[in-house]
């Protein structure tokens, strides 16, 4: 019998969760099933149970591992010294490279959490509500503090959401700025943007 191709010293579990993700992210997760996963990973389909309950599970873990590293960079930033227009800074900066440095994830998190059963979805939607208010929160503040533009708050959190979502096609560009040149562009305009 196969075994799961093991890497980077990690745990069978963590080597099917990093290939759904990939797989996830390539043909979504309705569309993915666990032979596709089983052949992805090289075992039977059947031996990926003794690992994991469901595909469900999988996506449960890389949802919430998604909306806790956000979270845990907003609590750091909010207990920060920055000033608010540092503060937005910083947490562009970190949506930025998680869709640089983990991007399957992201994408997966962000379009397939409605495929979670309850009570993890409800759960998920609430995070993503109550964090997207926190955002705006930070913008408010610098709002209240005359660092930023009288703007609606709420309507700056999307933007700049959508604009970090954008960063899906210059990963499929065959002709790309470097990460970094686009990072830095994306700051110049959405951050700057923002100054009164």
């Amino acid at each position: 019998m196969a075994k799961i191709k093991n890497k980077h010293n990690a745990t069978k579990k963590e080597v099917i969760v990093e290939a759904a993700t990939r797989l996830f992210r390539e043909r979504g997760f309705k569309a993915a099933s666990m032979r596709d996963l089983a052949e992805a990973v090289g075992v039977e389909a059947a031996s990926l149970y003794n690992h994991i309950q469901s595909k469900e599970e999988i996506l449960q873990e890389i949802c919430f591992k998604v909306a806790n590293a956000f979270n845990e960079q907003c609590d750091k930033v909010e207990a920060s010294e920055l000033s608010s227009i540092g503060k937005i800074e910083s947490m562009l900066r970190f949506h930025i490279r998680m869709m640089f440095d983990h991007f399957d994830m992201v994408m997966v998190a962000d379009r397939d959490w409605k495929h979670l059963s309850d009570p993890f979805l409800s759960n998920y939607h609430e995070q993503r509500r109550a964090y997207r208010k926190r955002l705006a929160g930070i913008i408010e503040r610098g709002i209240d503090n005359g660092e930023v533009k009288d703007v609606d708050a709420p309507t700056i959190v999307l933007i700049m959401l959508h604009a970090v979502n954008g960063i899906e096609s210059w990963h499929r560009s065959k002709e790309k700025i470097g990460a970094r040149q686009l990072e830095e562009n994306m700051v110049l305009i959405l951050i700057d943007g923002l100054r009164s």
